[in-house]
């Protein structure tokens, strides 16, 4: 996939891109998965039959037509009901807050920022109303303040800026990749090693663009440390450091370690449905919501005053619980 255009205004997002030959066979709504950033399954094949979908000038309305190399498909994507989001009463844990930034432990299942499909009940909403000397700050109407994400089922701990100086200081750190961050989750299985590194690039799925995966195509670098914390035979807790941010970079990673995040609807495999364990292990694990994967620590630097910011948040109770049964277990 190869994006030629895409432009902007006040009515709708057009974005027009040509297929590869790694796309023939594709689905045409698993492909759109890869070029219309956040959007839902039900919200592409809404796009489809709606006639949105163009390839090479004729509309598409039927979601499993194959793709094939060479053709040029022009998606049209409506606005959100409200470019600027709707401040939302929605319950938000805030560690620290000031004039520049807030840090907040986001939930798990929480969607970071409006997307075709989100279109409310975002962190950003939340944020919006619990912070009413919020300013705008970065040029996306939709993402106000966004200079970093974490997936929708993974919790923990995030910056949001509130003004467009601290925007751009904290953008600068991320794009620098001198936030410290510190992940903790559960995988299947033991690592051998007590610490490692896996350095592998990441890209696209080039069976699935909804996907991301490792590859050596359209690739960037991505590089994660981790350390086991403790062993349970059957799964391990894993303390995990970035270096890089790629998108779903630790579950990417660890399934490329043959070591899968728990829970992980997407790159998991949930073979503990098929394991010999107990009933409250089986319990526990089957009440994940979604990955077992906890950004439990983040240190920034503040782009007023130069103090460093480090702000720690425990897993939520879905993975201690998961946590609590595995060392029963284990014993």
């Amino acid at each position: 996939m190869y994006i030629l255009t895409e432009s902007r205004n006040t009515l709708s997002e057009i974005v027009t891109c040509t297929t590869e030959e790694e796309d023939a066979g594709l689905r045409l709504d698993v492909y759109l998965a890869g070029v219309v950033e956040d959007a839902t399954r039900s919200y592409l094949k809404k796009l489809i039959k709606d006639k949105r979908v163009l390839i090479d000038g004729k509309a598409c309305t039927k979601p499993a037509r194959s793709m094939v190399a060479g053709e040029t498909l022009t998606i049209d994507v409506p606005p959100s009901p409200s470019a600027w989001p709707e401040p939302e009463d929605i319950p938000l844990d805030i560690l620290y807050e000031d004039e520049d930034l807030v840090l907040v432990n986001k939930a798990s299942g929480m969607v970071v920022h409006p997307a075709p499909g989100h279109h409310n009940g975002t962190l950003v909403n939340a944020i919006l109303h619990a912070c009413p000397d919020f300013k705008r700050a970065g040029e996306d109407m939709i993402r106000p303040g966004i200079v970093h994400r974490l997936d929708r089922d993974t919790s923990g701990v995030m910056v949001v800026a509130k003004n467009e100086v601290a925007f751009k200081h904290l953008a600068a750190q991320a794009a620098a990749h001198t936030f410290e961050r510190r992940y903790l989750c559960l995988v299947r299985g033991e690592f051998k090693e007590d610490r490692g590194r896996v350095n592998a690039n990441i890209g696209r799925s080039l069976t699935d663009r909804s996907k991301m995966a490792v590859t050596g195509i359209r690739a960037k670098e991505a590089v994660t440390n981790f350390e086991v914390l403790e062993r349970f035979g059957i799964a391990s807790l894993v303390g995990l450091q970035l270096e890089t941010g790629r998108t779903h970079q630790i579950r990417v990673h660890m399934r490329f370690a043959s070591r899968p995040v728990l829970g992980d609807p997407i790159y998991g495999e949930h073979e503990y449905r098929h394991w010999v364990i107990s009933d409250e292990l089986r319990a526990a694990l089957k009440g994940l919501i979604g990955q077992a994967l906890h950004a439990e620590r983040l240190g920034i630097t503040h782009p007023r005053t130069g103090e460093r910011l480090v702000y720690n948040a425990p897993p939520p109770q879905d993975f201690q619980t998961a946590l609590d049964a595995l060392r029963a277990y284990e014993r």
